[in-house]
């Protein structure tokens, strides 16, 4: 049996986790906890780390059951085939996930989004992402006037 992953419908992630549980299917949904801010109080909500994804280990033949599930969109394909995710990576994210941090996010990199550079000769710059690719993205650092390029 192998780790799959499951592309779901925006905010179904611990439904479908759920649902494919019941039909017998082993599924895992990676689950942090964040403050949210309303207008009148501050409320704690459980969110999933990577939003509209679900890990499933099935068997191949099996794939198809997951579709069963109201939520579930499609598999993650790579290089032409459904995105199988090693054992090791799969415990090695239950792991991290055990542990006690304050706060775990996913994030994308967006043109327009303003970014800290972490390491390298330009720690510590902020600046504005001005184009993003596969392999790197550009950055405008407005303090030094000039634009660098990160690979990723």
């Amino acid at each position: 049996m192998s780790w799959f992953v499951i592309y779901t419908r925006p905010q179904q992630e611990k439904k479908v986790a759920a649902g494919l549980t019941k039909i017998g299917v082993e599924a895992y949904c990676p689950i942090v906890t964040e403050v949210r801010q309303w207008s009148d109080r501050k409320k704690k909500i459980e969110v999933p780390l990577i939003k509209s994804y679900v890990f499933v280990k099935i068997i191949e033949k099996e794939r198809n059951r997951v579709f069963e599930v109201p939520g579930v969109v499609r598999y993650l394909f790579w290089l032409g085939k459904a995105a199988e995710v090693k054992d090791q990576e799969i415990e090695q994210l239950r792991g991290y996930m055990s542990g006690n941090y304050q706060s775990v996010k996913v994030e994308q990199y967006k043109v327009g989004k303003i970014v800290t550079i972490d390491t390298g000769a330009f720690k510590n710059q902020s600046g504005e992402v001005i184009k993003v690719s596969t392999k790197c993205i550009t950055v405008y650092l407005e303090q030094l006037g000039a634009m660098v390029t990160i690979s990723l």
